[in-house]
């Protein structure tokens, strides 16, 4: 796994081994940033369930002025921490460890994106998509990754479905607040 583009281009990224990771592959990754290359420069980018934290790293190696990455697992923090240090993105950075629910309801700081990439054997995506809203700029869009098996509401209460990409298994799917869905 390395970061695609950017100030970090080419620099490789640790990962934990396993089956209880699982990365976002890397046509995935590709996909969404180049959907959003034009307007990521200078955004806030929340990483919630950041696993290796390579999501908001590469939209800092992009130009995101700051990034939150949220893990529960000591290891992904760990190795966030370590591919921060490696990118020379760490001072760019707030990298948080617990559960992403007590984060979210003590988090006031508010994010252009946010992405949302839960363990899908969870079921935790709905529920982190409702606690994430109060944490999203106007204009701010969460995105959310998950298997084709998942079906998301088409809303999720000020929420509502933009986009939804699919990249063979793995789905993207992006919410914008209501009205401003079809902007």
């Amino acid at each position: 796994m390395r970061v695609i583009t950017g100030t970090a281009r080419g620099k490789k990224l640790v990962t934990a081994d396993g089956l209880d990771v699982r990365p976002t592959p890397e046509r995935v990754k590709e996909a969404f940033f180049s959907s959003i290359q034009f307007d990521i420069e200078g955004k806030a980018f929340l990483d919630l369930f950041a696993g290796s934290g390579q999501m908001g790293i590469e939209a800092l190696s992009r130009g995101a002025e700051r990034a939150v990455f949220v893990d529960q697992s000591p290891i992904s923090v760990e190795h966030i921490n370590q591919n921060l240090k490696n990118t020379g993105l760490l001072n760019k950075a707030k990298v948080i460890r617990g559960d992403f629910s007590a984060v979210l309801l003590g988090m006031t700081e508010v994010f252009d994106y946010v992405f949302l990439d839960p363990p899908y054997a969870a079921d935790l995506l709905e529920k982190a998509l409702l606690l994430v809203q109060k944490n999203v700029k106007p204009y701010g869009l969460i995105i959310c990754e998950h298997p084709k098996e998942v079906v998301l509401p088409n809303e999720v209460h000020d929420f509502t479905v933009k986009k939804c990409y699919r990249y063979g298994k793995v789905y993207l799917t992006v919410f914008a607040r209501k009205g401003e869905a079809d902007e």
